[in-house]
C-alpha cells in the first residue's frame, strides 16, 4: 500500500496565522501538525509516502522531513497549484500509486484511540473497494455524512446535507484499491471545478464496494480548522501525553517500534533535539530498546 498526505489549501479560517506558513506546519502541542497524519500511515506499515502541497509550502515540508530516510521511509513531494478537491490527490499521485492500493489522509486530521494501530492494520490488508472511517459529530451539516443500517452496512453518503440522516461524519482517512486512479480520471468536476472525494466514494458505493468503519467510544478525531479547535487539539494531546506518559505521533518512536530504524538511529535522531523534552523522550526510548556500545 502507498500513502498520500494532502496538505494543501490556504486555511483562511486560521488567518493571519497561516498567511505565511502552511496550516499543517503549525504546532499541535509540541510537534508540527503533519506529524499526526504521517504517524497514521506509519502505523499501517506504509513506508512510501507522497506529500502534496502548494508551490510555496513544498520546500518547507522538504526542510522538515527530507526524503524520509532518517525514519526508514521514502517521502516524495508533489505540487497542487490550485485547490482542486481532495480527489485530485489521485490524479496528481497516479504515478506514485502505480499498481498498488493507497491510503489517503488529510494533513490536518488527528486520530487517537485505544488499539487504533491494530484496527488500521486489519482494515488496510487486501483492500477491495474502499474503506471509510466514520465518527459521530455534533454538527453533521458541515461534513460528508454516512447512513448505515442496523447491521452497519453503508446505505448512502451525502455531502453537507441540510437535513442529515445521521450524525456519522466521514473522516479524512480513506483506503482505496487501485481502481481509484481510473475512477478519479473519469470523474466530472464539480461546478467549482474540483474533483470531489464524495463522488469517488459514491462510485464505490454504487458498486457495493464501499465499507464504513465506525470509530466509536475510545477514539478521538480532532478538527484543527479554526483557532479554537486547533487550541483544543493541542490541549487534548498535552493532557493525554501527561496522563499516559507516552507521546502521541512521535515519528521516531513509531519508526523504532515498526522496525523501520534501529535503536542507534533512533538515539541519533533524539540527540539532534536533546534540548527539548521531545528529544530526551526519543533518546530514552532508544536506550530502553538497547544501544550499541559506542552510543550507550
Amino acid at each position: 500500500m502507498k500513502g498520500i498526505i494532502l496538505a494543501g489549501g490556504s486555511a483562511t479560517r486560521l488567518h493571519p496565522a497561516t498567511l505565511v506558513v502552511s496550516k499543517q506546519l503549525l504546532p499541535v502541542n509540541d510537534k508540527p501538525m503533519i506529524y499526526y497524519p504521517l504517524s497514521v500511515l506509519m502505523l499501517i506499515g506504509v513506508r512510501d509516502i507522497l506529500i502534496i502541497s502548494t508551490p510555496a509550502d513544498v520546500p518547507r515540508f522538504e526542510s522538515l522531513l527530507g526524503d524520509g530516510s532518517q525514519l526508514g521511509l521514502r517521502i516524495d513531494y508533489a505540487v497542487q497549484d490550485e485547490p482542486g478537491g481532495i480527489a485530485q490527490a489521485f490524479t496528481i499521485g497516479a504515478d506514485h500509486i502505480g499498481n498498488d492500493s493507497v491510503a489517503l489522509i488529510l494533513g490536518d486530521n488527528i486520530f487517537h484511540g485505544t488499539a487504533f494501530s491494530d484496527l488500521l492494520l486489519e482494515k488496510s490488508k487486501d483492500v477491495r473497494g474502499c474503506v471509510l472511517f466514520g465518527s459521530e459529530v455534533r454538527d453533521p451539516e458541515r461534513y460528508g455524512i454516512a447512513e448505515i443500517d442496523a447491521s452497519g452496512r453503508l446505505l448512502s453518503i451525502e455531502e453537507k446535507p441540510a437535513s442529515p440522516r445521521s450524525n456519522l461524519a466521514i473522516t479524512g482517512l480513506y483506503f482505496y484499491d487501485n481502481d481509484v486512479v481510473d475512477i478519479t480520471k473519469n470523474l466530472r468536476p464539480s461546478p467549482r471545478g474540483e474533483l470531489e472525494i464524495s463522488d469517488v466514494n459514491q462510485v464505490y458505493l454504487s458498486r457495493g464496494q464501499a465499507n464504513l468503519v465506525v470509530l466509536g467510544r475510545g477514539f478521538a478525531w480532532l478538527d484543527t480548522g479554526t483557532p479554537t479547535s486547533l487550541l483544543q487539539a493541542g490541549h487534548y494531546v498535552q493532557t493525554m501525553e501527561e496522563r499516559q506518559g507516552v507521546r502521541i505521533a512521535c515519528l521516531e518512536e513509531i519508526a523504532l517500534r515498526m522496525g523501520f530504524i534501529d535503536a542507534d538511529a533512533c538515539y541519533r535522531l533524539g540527540v539532534r533535539m536533546s534540548s527539548s523534552g521531545y528529544g530526551r523522550y526519543v533518546m530514552d526510548l532508544a536506550r530502553s530498546a538497547g544501544l550499541s556500545a559506542s552510543l550507550s
